[in-house]
């Protein structure tokens, strides 16, 4: 795309949910050159799946974006007509849950959600100074595989979980993530790690932090994310935790083909879900399991 003179001022992406988050890159870094006081667009309608980039932009949108939400119902009924209004009605009537996705572009998502008990919100710096049930997971990276360490705060009278702190990152070195947990927990607070990497856990003793190997048992993933479910409450802030609310959203049971879903949780873009499983073992597996 070029201009003999002048440049584009205007971009705008309809159906943005379509285009991929590279496409879009690649579009961008060619128009906006050559200007001033660019205006890009993004709209669409919400896709079922949770785990589409959209969703993300529009809870954690980046600094200087605007996100606005309309509906048919906010513009003049001659706009539309009176057979687009008897449509929607009737699917109403029929498919409440059909009506709010299309009609009014709610989040309904696509049924097969895992976690359907999230709130993703800021966490103030108040809130946070009142917890007293802190309890962190790790969850190592491997290869292309990001690291993620994962700091809570579990009510467990009223069974609410705020995750409100996290490291995720890449190729880290054993020895910058022990820099950076250190940082955080001050304390040296015990740690709860994936147990499949003794020799890392071994590397981070060594180097000071406090971290233990979760007790792994037969179906121990299943138990730990029917616990997570069963929650009344994930609480879980977009900005401080932007990967740890990305996984915890798109999390989805894989479709059958048929209509369904298959059986079990998939093992893909679960690493915080992971991390927050070892940091809350004790409280899953009951009082009765010590660490040492």
């Amino acid at each position: 795309m070029r201009l003999r003179k002048g440049f584009f001022k205007f971009v705008w992406y309809e159906e943005a949910d379509e285009f991929s988050l590279e496409d879009i890159r690649s579009i961008n870094q060619t128009a906006l050159r050559g200007g001033a006081g660019y205006k890009v667009f993004y709209t669409y309608n919400p896709p079922k799946s949770r785990k589409a980039w959209v969703y993300e932009y529009k809870n954690n949108p980046p600094a200087g974006w605007y996100v606005h939400h309309s509906t048919y119902l906010g513009v003049p009924r001659h706009w539309l007509g009176e057979q687009f209004f008897i449509e929607a009605e009737t699917l109403k009537q029929r498919n409440e849950l059909a009506y709010r996705h299309e009609y009014l572009g709610e989040d309904v998502g696509t049924g097969g959600e895992v976690f359907r008990n999230l709130t993703i919100r800021r966490i103030s710096d108040e809130e946070i100074a009142t917890f007293d049930r802190i309890r962190r997971g790790l969850d190592f990276g491997f290869a292309s595989h990001p690291t993620h360490y994962a700091v809570m705060h579990f009510d467990a009278t009223r069974r609410r979980l705020f995750i409100f702190y996290e490291i995720h990152k890449v190729g880290m070195s054993n020895r910058s993530l022990a820099d950076a947990i250190k940082a955080e927990n001050k304390s040296n607070a015990r740690v709860t790690a994936d147990s499949a990497e003794p020799r890392t856990i071994a590397e981070l003793r060594n180097l000071g932090v406090n971290v233990v190997g979760a007790r792994k048992g037969p179906d121990s993933v299943e138990y730990g994310i029917k616990f997570l479910q069963d929650l009344d409450e994930i609480i879980i802030d977009p900005v401080r935790c932007p990967n740890t609310a990305r996984e915890f959203e798109g999390y989805e049971l894989e479709p059958d083909g048929n209509g369904g879903w298959k059986e079990g949780f998939p093992d893909r873009d679960n690493h915080s879900i992971d991390a927050v499983r070892y940091a809350l073992e004790s409280e899953i597996r009951g009082p009765a399991i010590s660490f040492k």
